[in-house]
């Protein structure tokens, strides 16, 4: 019993003094794999991934405690690989529903406690699960999501995998372009977003504006994840 009063200790620990990581947006094609990098530092002591608030993935260094996906919840049946040494996860043959929020939590390493969060988007193979929009050059267009935001919804929105806009459903968080777009300002004011439902228009479109628009939308009851491919056609 004494690894687990030793993994309580270093999950309080943590959760009072843990240090937080940039977020990290990963995309991938559904049926390909992706691993999501434990980039602070190799052989933590203690180490953690969580999908949505459920440990999928858990292990301490010597090996006396481990629990991969089935022994942790089951969601992704044998689909899960943790490197032992980095606490690096790989998710094997992804599906659409993998798409969504894990988290990261390390502690007992020397540069102390980590926690990172990523962002999966899996996207549909061979265009399954692509709506595929035209709009003349000049034009505005709006990609909708069908939706009505709740008070806890946060929507995100990806031009070519750069995040241009998010917003939450009551409002107290909400960035467009300029704000959240790694300070490219890619598209200069011409976007507009829905607040009620988190649609996205583009204004006064240009070719360049061609590509991948990938949504999604993380509540506490739900994930989902919609991509769009505009395609701009030129005068």
């Amino acid at each position: 019993m004494k690894h687990v009063s030793n993994l309580l200790s270093l999950l309080m620990y943590f959760l009072v003094y843990g240090a937080s990581g940039a977020e990290v947006s990963v995309f991938v094609t559904e049926g390909d794999s992706v691993t999501l990098h434990n980039d602070f530092e190799t052989n933590p002591y203690w180490i953690r991934w969580d999908f949505h608030d459920i440990i999928i993935a858990q292990i301490l260094r010597d090996r006396r405690y481990i629990c991969i996906d089935d022994q942790c919840n089951g969601r992704f049946r044998d689909r899960l690989q943790l490197d032992h040494q980095t606490g690096s996860l790989t998710i094997t043959n992804t599906r659409i529903t993998d798409s969504g929020y894990y988290q990261l939590r390390t502690a007992g390493s020397r540069k102390g406690n980590s926690n990172r969060i990523f962002t999966v988007v899996v996207r549909g193979f061979s265009g399954v699960g692509t709506d595929d929009v035209s709009v003349e050059e000049g034009d505005s267009v709006t990609l909708q999501t069908d939706v009505e935001m709740n008070k806890q919804d946060r929507i995100r929105w990806y031009f070519n995998e750069t995040i241009i806009t998010e917003i939450t459903g009551d409002l107290s968080f909400i960035c467009t372009d300029v704000q959240c777009n790694e300070g490219t300002e890619r598209f200069r004011d011409r976007l507009k977003l829905d607040n009620q439902t988190g649609s996205l228009t583009i204004m006064n479109t240009r070719t360049t504006d061609s590509g991948l628009y990938d949504w999604l939308i993380k509540s506490n009851s739900r994930i989902s994840a919609r991509i769009f491919f505009v395609y701009v056609n030129g005068k």
